[in-house]
């Protein structure tokens, strides 16, 4: 089959990847135009584009998929089928429209559950007891279309952003594949969704992470997790700013952000509801480190009665 495939950071290079592996001839791949990072701000390639590159493969990168010459660039193609993957830009209904079988996208969710840009992140926030892939059909709504497959995981309690986000860019190609050939055959017929119980994950940003010591521990617990390794949790501590990389449930009480205890097991900080045990820390300057660690070396800053947030 005649693929298009459209997709920018590394969940969807895991997707191409699948597809480069088998029968399908990939004919183009679509991502995003070239973005500055690290603290050069050097123009860096997605990972998509970078499989692509390797394996000899064009890359389209158009600011927007609106203009009419960008979608006769696309026609041009002749493609039986358009595989997107978090590719990062509305796909228009004349863009929909050109492939024979349509558009197909592999969402990192259970759908209807979260619909945009963060599903991983916001499942594990919300305490999901599982998280998924669906793959289904494409239409002008975001993340609307019917459902033609889907693959489920449990979130375990020890679950960060990172490791959902792992273990879902594995079970998702494969589950893109099966669904490409349930399509060829016509076997597949989608399941519309209900939209009453769909929530949109909002996408993460720095200010989000700053820990709110007036909210229950068990939510800041839960942010902690679904925050690693981005945008990752922060506070302050004697005026400098602390990241938070893993925590835990504790109890005791206090002032919200207050250390109530410190030891080699962690420091333990009063939240607006029971406690929270932070394990793993990164102070400015500095590595991340277990707490322990620290607790041996820089004990002075974590005394008992100290207010973090402040």
């Amino acid at each position: 089959m005649r693929i298009v495939f459209a997709g920018t950071p590394e969940f969807a290079a895991e997707h191409l990847k699948a597809l480069l592996a088998s029968p399908h001839d990939i004919v183009a791949v679509y991502t995003q135009p070239d973005r500055p990072a690290g603290r050069g701000q050097k123009l860096m390639p997605s990972p998509v584009k970078q499989l692509a590159l390797e394996h000899g493969i064009p890359v389209l990168q158009p600011p927007s998929l609106r203009a009419p010459e960008a979608q006769a660039e696309l026609a041009a193609l002749a493609p039986e089928l358009m595989v997107v993957v978090a590719y990062g830009l509305i796909l228009p209904q004349g863009v929909l429209d050109i492939p024979r079988l349509g558009c197909i996208n592999s969402h990192a969710s259970l759908l209807p559950r979260w619909r945009g840009a963060a599903p991983i992140q916001r499942a594990v926030q919300a305490g999901d007891a599982e998280s998924g892939v669906t793959v289904m059909r494409m239409e002008a709504g975001l993340d609307t279309g019917p459902m033609l497959l889907k693959v489920s995981t449990p979130i375990s309690a020890q679950d960060t952003g990172g490791s959902l986000h792992d273990r879902l860019a594995q079970m998702g190609p494969a589950a893109v594949l099966e669904a490409i050939d349930g399509l060829a055959q016509g076997t597949l017929v989608g399941e519309v969704q209900d939209d009453s119980l769909a929530n949109y994950a909002h996408k993460l940003n720095k200010d989000e992470a700053r820990i709110d010591w007036t909210r229950p521990a068990i939510e800041l617990e839960r942010l902690v997790r679904a925050f690693f390794p981005w945008p990752i949790c922060h506070s302050t501590l004697h005026g400098e700013a602390v990241k938070v990389l893993a925590a835990q449930l504790d109890e005791g009480t206090g002032q919200p952000g207050e250390i109530i205890a410190a030891s080699k097991e962690g420091l333990t900080v009063a939240c607006g509801a029971q406690a929270l045990r932070l394990t793993r820390l990164q102070l400015p300057g500095g590595k991340a480190l277990n707490f322990s660690d620290l607790f041996n070396s820089r004990r002075e800053k974590f005394l008992v009665g100290t207010v973090l947030g402040q």
